[in-house]
């Protein structure tokens, strides 16, 4: 397999994460977001989206950062990301859709350049939207967590899953840009647990070889 990515791409994060509690290993690409590798033609031609993560297994290029996930744990059961019951799934998916659909869309890469570029948007008014997204999303995300007996150490039980996988990045993202994090302790306290394996760890940006030569 290879794994075309950037290392402080959230969804580049989570596929890594769980690659890396799947014990699988693969080649790996750089697609510099910041200089414009997504937009070439040879990046086109991998992934017609332009956008990162892809993997290539092969007979295919999987593309989103969940379907590549979920066909991860499809194909190599142990362990596994997802609950065994369906109510399980559906909470778990949850979880993660509030963090991948919700929170990252409104600040990825291409939604901040356009607020800079187009609307000329300033960086401390950046900033604010950036911090209220956040903020909207992770105290939906808290509530979650602190109001049901299905949290354990992580987000879904006592292993951790996909829910988990979306979380961390979000969280190292929030702290770049100074969101303030202490009215969220059920949602960091899973997250420092997470930051506790290697698994998650490996994957943090700052651990990427291409961190120490792209700014």
């Amino acid at each position: 397999m290879k794994l075309y990515g950037y290392f402080r791409s959230s969804a580049a994060f989570r596929v890594r994460i769980a690659l890396n509690l799947k014990r699988l290993s693969t080649d790996t690409e750089v697609v510099n977001l910041r200089t414009g590798d997504q937009s070439a033609a040879r990046y086109k031609s991998i992934n017609p989206q332009g956008r990162v993560p892809a993997l290539d297994i092969g007979e295919a290029v999987l593309i989103q950062s969940l379907a590549i996930i979920e066909y991860l744990d499809e194909t190599h059961y142990d362990p596994p990301l997802l609950p065994a019951d369906a109510l399980g799934r559906a909470r778990v998916r949850a979880l993660a859709d509030l963090i991948a659909c919700d929170i990252h869309p409104l600040n990825n890469l291409v939604v901040l350049t356009y607020l800079k570029r187009e609307l000329k948007v300033d960086e401390a008014a950046e900033k604010r939207w950036y911090q209220h997204w956040v903020a909207e999303g992770f105290a939906a995300f808290e509530a979650m967590l602190a109001g049901s007996g299905a949290t354990g150490r992580f987000c879904h039980g006592d292993a951790p899953g996909l829910a988990d996988i979306c979380l961390v990045p979000q969280v190292f993202n929030a702290q770049r840009y100074d969101c303030p994090l202490g009215r969220y302790p059920t949602l960091m306290r899973v997250f420092t647990e997470c930051m506790k394996l290697d698994a998650f760890d490996r994957a943090q940006p700052s651990k990427q070889p291409e961190a120490a030569t792209i700014a």
